[in-house]
């Protein structure tokens, strides 16, 4: 099957409150599935709020806690992207998000890259994660890069080279910058150019789902959207209210983009690897 329709939740969870937030995700998910969704993206952090702090270790579910059950048994109706605070057996905690499907957890990523400027401090409570990995979803070969790991260009580098076709981005991007004449921060701006660059650049969709509401003093701007593999929008939500945006993707735009531009095709792949090793040996200049 060649399209698939996708939904991105654009919700204000509360923070701390999981049992809130689930039955926000319940609620949300019936509603993209009477509009026809065939997955549903949440933003990061989804299920905990985002400035955490001490509260971590108070919200974090290990992959086998049975409030994950709800979500298990609803990904049997939709598929689901869902953000959390996972705790592993060695008690460490991550900023992850799942991808659910027909009951399981298929695929697992922990954030690479925890900011800790500005009004971030994400580093001192947890854990960073190692490893990006692409993974077959029920909309084609996808990879999960949370938020701040989608600043750092080689991720999505990585995830190209093993396959992606859709890159799913769960964000909790608070306003920074200042109001604009738009009416919007002046980084959503940044994130809109990033967007739509990494849709052009790796020839693949761009899935953006970032929350909305106030937390700790700061304001998510939303602005979730979908970005053709042509870099163009497909479909873009408000700023700063909650809304869930529906839209089609259609594999045969990525056949189209990678015929016209076969930047994949032609990656270098044996020098990228022998100039990052002379990097590695001699430093960053």
């Amino acid at each position: 099957m060649s399209k698939h329709t996708i939904a991105l939740a654009q919700i204000s969870p509360a923070l701390g409150d999981l049992e809130r937030n689930l039955a926000l995700h319940e609620k949300t998910a019936e509603e993209a599935i009477g509009r026809g969704a065939r997955l549903l993206v949440f933003p990061e952090l989804s299920l905990t709020g985002y400035f955490l702090k001490d509260l971590v270790s108070s919200v974090a579910l290990p992959l086998t806690s049975p409030v994950l059950d709800r979500l298990r048994d609803l990904s049997r109706r939709i598929d689901l992207v869902v953000g959390l605070v996972e705790e592993t057996a060695e008690h460490l905690f991550y900023n992850a998000a799942l991808y659910l499907s027909r009951g399981e957890i298929v695929h697992v990523h922990r954030k690479v890259y925890l900011p800790t400027y500005g009004i971030f401090d994400e580093q001192r409570y947890l854990a960073e994660g190692g490893r990006i990995r692409t993974f077959r979803s029920g909309i084609g070969r996808a990879a999960i890069l949370i938020c701040e790991d989608m600043w750092h260009p080689s991720t999505a580098f990585v995830a190209s080279l093993d396959g992606m076709d859709i890159l799913i981005s769960p964000s909790s991007s608070p306003g920074r910058g200042g109001l604009e004449d738009s009416g919007t921060f002046g980084n959503a701006r940044a994130w809109e150019t990033i967007n739509r660059a990494y849709a052009q650049l790796f020839t693949c969709y761009v899935l953006y789902a970032n929350r909305v509401g106030y937390e700790d003093g700061a304001c998510f701007w939303g602005g979730s959207e979908v970005i053709a593999p042509s870099g163009e929008p497909v479909a873009k939500a408000e700023y700063v209210s909650e809304a869930i945006l529906v839209a089609e993707i259609d594999h045969a735009e990525i056949r189209r983009a990678r015929m016209a531009n076969p930047l994949l095709r032609d990656e270098r792949v044996d020098v990228t690897l022998r100039e990052l090793e002379r990097i590695r040996r001699e430093g960053i200049r």
